[in-house]
């Protein structure tokens, strides 16, 4: 058993040195270099929804956000322009609450560089609901929809596909 265990380690652990941020938000969404792939061409277009569900662990900001950031700084490093990438997180679920706009919220400053970049935060209203949450209760430009499946429907009739992690 402690032989299994042994062998096991080395494929968990994981080397983030390669990983860097930016080019487009140097605060968060790293991403490594992958060799002899090259550069994904310019003329490429991302339409990308994002479904997030699971909140943020205490004193940390929410890896889902922080998916899509990484989505787009690994893409735009890849050669991708940053105006080919439409990104909307639909956020459901205890999720809704790293969406408030409060100063103990570690996701706040996140959330609002990524709308100043153009990145969509869809609240589920259902989930809203569930909560307590209201609209005047959430981050500056943070939209309501009526439901996460609504928000996914109207997105996929816009030509955005979910992004499965």
């Amino acid at each position: 058993m402690v032989t299994l265990a042994l062998l096991a380690s080395p494929l968990a652990a994981q080397d983030m040195s390669t990983f860097k941020t930016g080019p487009v938000f140097k605060q968060f969404g790293p991403h490594a270099p992958v060799e002899g792939i090259g550069q994904v061409p310019a003329d490429t277009e991302f339409a990308v929804a994002f479904d997030v569900s699971k909140p943020a662990e205490a004193g940390e900001w929410n890896k889902g956000f922080e998916s899509a950031a990484r989505f787009i700084n690994m893409h735009v490093a890849h050669g991708v322009p940053e105006d080919n990438i439409r990104i909307a997180v639909v956020v459901h679920g205890k999720a809704v609450n790293d969406l408030l706009a409060r100063g103990d919220n570690p996701s706040a400053d996140m959330v609002q560089i990524m709308i100043e970049h153009g990145v969509r935060f869809i609240v589920c209203g259902q989930s809203a609901a569930a909560y307590g949450v209201t609209q005047d209760q959430l981050i500056p430009g943070v939209e309501m929809a009526l439901s996460a499946m609504t928000a996914h429907a109207l997105l996929q009739q816009r030509g955005y596909t979910v992004n499965p992690f």
